[in-house]
């Protein structure tokens, strides 16, 4: 009876490399306020006559840089801009990044990495400044639903797709 063998005794092919290769490892280094803006400019007309329903404009974007050896920033960029039939309520515009040391983790995996699982970790606290802020500024807080960074990051790619083919045609 014919054996086959990777080496490790075991025969299961593919578990040597797996198990050359280090485990990832990532470590949250920091996180911070990078850039915060909240204005209010027309509350003693709200406060007087609240009137309508506020027209609630989101915006999320994500972005990531290498700042050193297996050092990465991750930012969420947020922005909440509210109007009504009496003109802003109030401007929101926050960037929240983290630092990351990420290690063993291969090259094609880096950038969804950190473009998905590490707002991921930074969004609650995004969520939180965000309803904090509004709170503070006199108005109900900003109860912000969980978002789908993998989703965006696909969008994201299939437009770079999509721009890279249209360019290609002309």
């Amino acid at each position: 009876m014919a054996s086959s063998s990777n080496g490790n005794g075991n025969g299961k092919p593919g578990e040597a490399a797996q198990a050359a290769m280090p485990p990832v490892q990532v470590k949250v280094v920091a996180q911070y306020v990078k850039d915060l803006s909240f204005e209010n400019p027309n509350i003693e007309k709200i406060i007087k006559d609240p009137g309508d329903q506020p027209n609630l404009q989101l915006s999320i974007n994500v972005g990531a840089k290498s700042v050193g050896p297996s050092l990465y920033e991750s930012v969420i960029e947020f922005n909440a801009h509210a109007t009504n039939k009496l003109g802003e309520i109030y401007q929101l515009e926050l960037i929240y990044g983290g630092l990351f040391r990420i290690e063993n983790i291969p090259e094609q995996a880096l950038e969804p990495f950190l473009l998905v699982n590490c707002p991921s970790i930074l969004f609650p606290f995004v969520r939180r400044l965000a309803a904090d802020l509004t709170r503070e500024g006199g108005f109900p807080p900003l109860l912000l639903d969980p978002f789908d960074f993998a989703s965006l990051y696909i969008r994201r790619q299939q437009e770079m797709r999509a721009q890279a083919e249209a360019e290609l045609k002309n």
